[in-house]
């Protein structure tokens, strides 16, 4: 069946929270970057900026990630969710691999002057603003269970970190007034750029081997893995099976789980197999939203 309507909205509203604060912040910080001259600030505009471009893309393809699967595509669309959030991770990498390049060369050159004062405040009142975005992401998250929705608000957990580091750092020339200080302060905006794209390197490199595993249809993460067998494991071994075999893999925001058992009988009650799948299908809707669970006699060929 279609996914609702009202889900659909509800999470292309979701999106387009995260699009409008990063239109917003997009616009301030290359503003700034221009009147600093700031790395730093240049960073965080090329890095939303590249964001701001993959949200248009992921709002035009939530409507495709709720069609039903059928005989040619038997995940459904999913797949792109994946092949999206790879493409989105490489992104990011290649961006930060680049700045980080850029602001060595500068350092190399003997730094650059910023106006340190006019960057803390800016970045102090980016964290605000994006703490806000958060707070407004998760509770429209709440009845969702989309991946694009979820890295967002990584991302803007990320960037209020780092706009709260940045603007602590962009004090430190205020109160730090010693000789050695002041030597320093000409690599000072390079020094913190290269550590925030340090900082923002691993959450891209994350998303890129979750979306190639599911891709490729392999195992999810192992504390995804232990944490269905956790729950399905107790029941079964409670109604007499033992000898269990675990299918899952992941495509997008879905989980396709399906467990095979070993039977001593010859004979098997479908009705009983029902009950019992419904049971653990209950079980499992505690802890995910969005997933598809199937209980299959293990039938071993004999020649």
């Amino acid at each position: 069946m279609h996914a609702p309507k009202r889900q659909i909205k509800t999470e292309k509203r979701a999106m387009n929270i995260s699009l409008t604060g990063g239109i917003l912040f997009v616009s301030l910080e290359i503003l700034m970057s221009f009147v600093t001259r700031s790395q730093a600030v240049l960073l965080d505009a090329v890095y939303d900026g590249v964001e701001l471009f993959m949200i248009l893309i992921s709002i035009s393809l939530i409507p495709l990630l709720y069609r039903p699967s059928n005989e040619k595509h038997p995940f459904g669309y999913l797949q792109i969710e994946s092949l999206f959030v790879v493409i989105k991770g490489f992104m990011m990498v290649a961006v930060t691999i680049g700045l980080i390049m850029n602001n060595v060369e500068i350092a190399l050159h003997g730094g650059r002057h910023v106006a340190f004062g006019q960057i803390a405040y800016f970045e102090l009142f980016a964290t605000v603003l994006s703490v806000i975005i958060i707070l407004l992401l998760n509770k429209r998250n709440r009845s969702l269970t989309s991946r694009l929705v979820d890295m967002e608000i990584q991302e803007w957990k990320i960037d209020a970190c780092a706009s709260l580091g940045m603007s602590l750092a962009f004090f430190l020339p205020a109160f730090l007034t010693a000789d050695w200080f002041e030597a320093f302060t000409p690599y000072l905006d390079q020094v913190i750029a290269i550590v925030l794209s340090i900082f923002m390197l691993p959450t891209p490199i994350r998303a890129i081997i979750t979306g190639l595993r599911d891709l490729f249809l392999l195992a999810p993460e192992e504390e995804t893995v232990e944490s269905v067998k956790q729950i399905v494991t107790p029941i079964l071994e409670q109604h007499g099976y033992h000898q269990l075999y675990y299918d899952i893999v992941r495509t997008g925001r879905k989980l396709w789980i399906s467990v095979y058992i070993t039977f001593e009988k010859d004979l098997v009650s479908i009705r009983r197999f029902q009950a019992l799948q419904s049971l653990i299908i209950r079980e499992l809707a505690k802890e995910y939203q969005d997933f598809y669970f199937e209980l299959l006699p293990d039938i071993e060929f004999e020649e």
